[in-house]
């Protein structure tokens, strides 16, 4: 059987009442920024990305709940291993406010 681990600093919750909760442990993307322009006194940057801080091995009964941007990082180096919410997706549940509450699944 596949554990899902999730390595974001939110509970994600399915559509179908499963929610996963926050392992303690966050991947993330380094970056670095650079000003690149100032336009009526706001600071406009240029964001450059590095690599992904905090993500395990791959594990192949392991399946890594990370965000879209650590996703498409991990594409880069191959990782099979990482799914992210699917809060794009049609079926998403929002409240009052329009902030998603849950999704229908994940994305590759």
């Amino acid at each position: 059987m596949v554990k899902f681990i999730n390595l974001t600093p939110h509970t994600i919750y399915l559509n179908d009442g499963r929610k996963f909760e926050p392992s303690g442990q966050i991947a993330r993307v380094s970056n670095q920024f650079k000003e690149v322009d100032l336009v009526d006194d706001v600071i406009i940057y240029e964001v450059t990305y590095g690599d992904i801080e905090n993500l395990p091995e791959p594990d192949t009964d392991v399946i890594y709940l990370v965000s879209n941007l650590v996703l498409e990082a991990g594409k880069k180096k191959n990782r099979w291993d990482l799914v992210a919410p699917a809060t794009g997706h049609p079926d998403c549940i929002r409240n009052e406010q329009g902030q998603i509450v849950s999704v229908p699944g994940f994305v590759m």
